[in-house]
């Protein structure tokens, strides 16, 4: 992605913020003592290429595996620095996600699934999430004493979409905000962005006003339910913490 918010020059930033709150040897204490919680990378990779019009789908398979031992290099980095628990998370499903059905409408019924996604782009992140995993399996080889997790997202938003009144959700598909059309999307997130179904329960599930990718906005809550799952799994946390 654009190099202004790019991987490593976020990890050296986060190599700063740690040195002024546990200055030298403090830092791989605080860090052991620590779950670090990757956030989901690589989907700006895919997204640029696949929002500009004219590209080839196809393109981002060929560099799926740089992007995934980027990633695989960024947990060894946080590990390097004294990590013993790192919460790795998959992609997204974002053939749900609704900019893509709603750039990609196809007229055949079988290219999307029985809940309305986009069955390829769906395909795409499931191709990525296995290599991913396989990526952590490494690390672990890699680095024993060290627990390394891998957060299912597309598992967890998945949820939203197969049960979404089960999340008081009335269409996981359309954007929160944008603009008209059937997935509410193709106009900013500023102040003119239309709010559309009810704001007060999308801002329950983590919905926050500049945000516009539909099921994307309900990761703040997914994703806290997701990490809680896993460390209850992993015996790091009690059922009722």
């Amino acid at each position: 992605m654009p190099a202004p918010s790019h991987l490593y020059l976020q990890l050296e930033s986060f190599k700063k913020v740690l040195a002024r709150i546990a200055p030298g040897d403090a830092a791989a204490k605080s860090l052991g003592d620590s779950l670090v919680v990757m956030d989901e990378i690589g989907s700006n990779d895919y997204n640029f290429w696949f929002f500009k019009p004219g590209n080839p789908r196809e393109t981002p398979n060929q560099y799926m595996l740089i992007v995934v031992g980027h990633i695989g290099a960024a947990v060894q980095e946080v590990i390097s620095l004294g990590a013993k628990a790192v919460l790795v998370p998959g992609n997204f499903p974002i053939g749900c996600v609704p900019q893509y059905p709603s750039m990609f409408q196809s007229t055949s019924i079988l290219d999307y699934d029985e809940h309305g996604c986009l069955v390829w782009f769906n395909n795409f992140s499931k191709k990525h999430n296995q290599l991913l995993q396989q990526e952590v399996a490494r690390l672990r080889s890699q680095n024993p004493g060290v627990k390394i997790i891998y957060a299912d997202y597309f598992g967890a938003a998945m949820q939203f979409v197969q049960n979404p009144r089960s999340y008081g959700i009335d269409n996981p598909l359309v954007s929160c905000c944008g603009g008209d059309g059937q997935y509410h999307t193709g106009k900013g997130y500023g102040k003119a962005a239309k709010i559309w179904g009810q704001p007060g329960l999308l801002r329950q599930l983590g919905w926050h006003p500049h945000d516009g990718e539909g099921i994307q906005h309900h990761r703040p809550r997914g994703a806290e339910w997701l990490i809680r799952g896993h460390l209850v799994a992993q015996g790091m946390l009690g059922q009722n913490s």
